[in-house]
């Protein structure tokens, strides 16, 4: 989704928002952009990190405190923490939304900003062995290694939405379109998009009661098992 959201960015001439939630949370609250990354929804911990976490939860403080320095591990981050990093991003995000003309990379906005009818909600998706060979190609490790890495931020990306929004981010209903690029190229998958931005911002006037897929049919003529394909007999 990140390399459709950079065409699809370039084409509309609008502003990318991705790693910039990162950066932009690190400066309001004064932190490196690496603590930042631990609250995002793609963050996959280290395998060095879960074994240090793991000793810190169990060992005891004079084990991880070196004598008289500073303490040997870092400490889970607290409650409050978790908190303050988590709606600064989201005020970032709500802020990118309002100035318009910006396409938006996860980070819960299908949740967040699903109440702002000028916002375009778009899942990308392809099957898992297409999204392994994807990876393998553009960032270089062996195909094992790649199905790993898809696998753990798959993994990430559910917690985070389940953690922070309550939901499964699989659910169709959180975006307007869903794009499979099992078959469809990149390009015509940002053409989709495209066409479905325009489509959308001519139907922002209308009102909601009059939005659906009921909007301006007529009834039937007859009952649904009456229709019959040209030339075909009622015997």
């Amino acid at each position: 989704g990140g390399e459709i959201a950079a065409r699809l960015a370039r084409r509309l001439g609008w502003q990318l928002i991705n790693h910039a939630v990162i950066e932009q949370t690190a400066r309001e609250l004064e932190v490196y952009e690496t603590e930042v990354e631990k609250y995002d929804e793609e963050y996959v911990e280290s395998t060095l990190s879960r074994i240090q976490n793991r000793i810190q939860q169990f060992a005891p403080k004079a084990f991880i405190t070196s004598a008289g320095g500073p303490s040997i591990y870092t400490s889970p981050p607290r409650a409050a923490e978790t908190g303050a990093y988590q709606d600064t991003m989201r005020q970032i995000i709500t802020a990118a939304a309002n100035t318009g003309h910006a396409v938006i990379v996860g980070r819960g906005g299908q949740v967040l900003l699903a109440d702002k009818r000028d916002v375009l909600h778009i899942r990308v998706v392809a099957p898992l062995e297409l999204r392994v060979a994807y990876v393998a190609r553009r960032e270089g490790p062996d195909l094992d290694a790649a199905r790993r890495r898809v696998q753990a931020k798959d993994r990430a990306r559910t917690r985070y939405m389940k953690t922070q929004y309550h939901c499964q981010h699989e659910d169709p209903h959180l975006y307007d379109l869903v794009i499979d690029t099992a078959v469809l190229d990149l390009d015509s998958a940002v053409d989709l998009i495209c066409l479905a931005v325009e489509r959308k911002a001519s139907r922002l006037s209308v009102s909601v009661e009059e939005l659906g897929p009921a909007a301006g049919l007529a009834p039937y003529p007859g009952r649904p098992a009456d229709f019959r394909a040209a030339g075909q007999s009622s015997g």
